[in-house]
């Protein structure tokens, strides 16, 4: 009697693709526990894999580009994210967590995009067309452009967009698309780059927008490889609280923009709608004097924001204090402390210390320093900043408040939103005008503590 051959397996470490003949609780190349999946491997293929198009190399100069490089939605927030537009063409990641947006700012991209006259493809890969309607009715989606389609075969996903010959396709999730001849199941390591390999080979040749929707891992980053957002052109992350309305979409990879831009959106009944004021949001309206909280000016990309930075100080019980952040950078705080520590004779070893910047929003340059030091002295003294002043600068080991970039666009933020007093360091006040605003200008953090409490 014939005997079988039996399938070829292999153990596959789904998120750095390492390989090992036997299956591990841990993988051995990036450390990560409960990753490795058994995945059947497929024969290999003697056809080649279609290129993007260009044959031959050429001359730079003798490339053509069109005027019409990019496609503008009129969603000013998502258009800024991706540097002025959707580059055509391009391939773009855009991830998060469940049931925060993901969809619902793609069809009213799509929506904006359709009623100009570009012609799209949502393919629906996790819900049926009627569901798909339902949401979109909610959303006052109502474009004839707008083609939709249920289907997770990569093949015929291929064909609908050979035969439509849209401008822009959008996959709604990457993960739940399959190419038949890999015997993996979708989600799997090799279903996930092939299937996104051949999409995006396949919408660069034919210079069709992509949009790929991705989800998010327990530990917050994109599910499947790492090189899934290797071979994207920009990766977006939609960053909120689920119990809270307002989302955050920033971006940490982009090919034709600036990787610094975040865009603040309001979910409301009907769909995502942007925040034009977003400073209001994250300064208190609260009109009392509290002790430990300060705001700042500080810049998110090209954009100035004005953020409330809030400090806790309280008595430790256990040997070793606590020190725990959200919102800024945990190394630069500790560093701030020990400045405080040395400099301004406060001790914080025995102080359990907790800084928050209020509304999400992360804050990774130097310009907070001179208003997380402030906000973590006033909760240690207990006394309060006084209402209307802004605070910006640099702190250094000595002691010293360092100058930073762009002072005047973060001065007029400051005034536009009724602050009448700004502390900027003394490196900056050099040929600068400011008008209706006082200006106070130290050299040190003694100097601005001595005038404030």
């Amino acid at each position: 009697m014939r005997q079988l051959k039996k399938p070829k397996t292999a153990y596959i470490c789904q998120k750095c693709g390492a390989a090992s003949p036997k299956w591990l609780g841990r993988c051995p190349e990036c450390g990560k526990w409960g990753t490795i999946v058994e995945e059947l491997v497929a024969p290999e293929s003697n056809t080649p894999r279609q290129s993007l198009g260009q044959e031959k190399p050429i001359s730079i100069n003798d490339v053509k580009v069109t005027t019409s490089t990019r496609l503008t939605s009129d969603i000013k927030e998502f258009d800024r994210i991706l540097g002025g537009g959707i580059v055509v063409g391009s391939a773009i990641l855009i991830g998060g967590d469940p049931g925060i947006g993901k969809s619902t700012i793609l069809l009213q991209v799509c929506n904006k995009l359709a009623l100009g006259g570009i012609k799209i493809l949502y393919v629906s890969a996790e819900e049926s067309v009627y569901q798909t309607k339902i949401r979109a009715e909610r959303l006052n989606i109502t474009s004839d452009n707008l083609w939709i389609v249920s289907e997770t075969n990569i093949a015929l996903i291929a064909a609908y967009i050979e035969e439509y010959k849209p401008n822009l396709v959008v996959i709604d999730s990457i993960q739940m698309v399959y190419k038949p001849e890999i015997p993996s199941s979708p989600g799997t390591l090799t279903q996930v780059r092939e299937s996104a390999m051949d999409l995006v080979y396949l919408c660069k040749r034919s210079h069709v927008c992509l949009f790929l929707v991705g989800h998010i891992t327990k530990e917050g980053s994109l599910a499947g490889p790492k090189s899934l957002e290797h071979l994207v052109d920009t990766v977006l992350y939609f960053e909120g609280d689920r119990f809270q309305s307002f989302r955050i979409l920033r971006a940490v990879k982009n090919r034709f923009g600036s990787t610094n831009e975040i865009g603040i959106f309001e979910m409301k009944e009907d769909g995502l709608n942007e925040v034009v004021n977003p400073s209001e949001l994250f300064i208190s309206q609260n009109n009392e004097e509290i002790a430990g909280t300060v705001v700042v000016s500080t810049l998110v990309g090209s954009r100035p924001f004005l953020l409330e930075v809030q400090a806790l100080t309280s008595r430790a019980y256990y040997a070793s204090p606590t020190r725990r952040v959200s919102g800024v950078d945990f190394n630069r705080t500790v560093m701030i402390l020990a400045v405080l520590e040395r400099r301004l004779g406060l001790t914080l070893g025995s102080q359990d210390v907790y800084v928050n910047v209020v509304g999400g929003v992360k804050v990774d340059e130097p310009a907070a320093d001179l208003g997380i030091a402030l906000a973590v002295f006033s909760s240690y003294k207990n006394k309060p900043i006084p209402k209307g002043i802004a605070f910006i600068g640099e702190v250094g080991l000595t002691g010293e408040i360092r100058p930073v970039n762009q002072i005047e666009t973060r001065i007029q933020e400051a005034s536009r939103l009724g602050f009448n007093k700004i502390v900027i360091p003394k490196g900056n006040a050099k040929n600068l005008k400011a008008k209706d605003v006082k200006l106070i200008t130290p050299s040190y953090l003694s100097e601005i503590v001595k005038e404030l409490f």
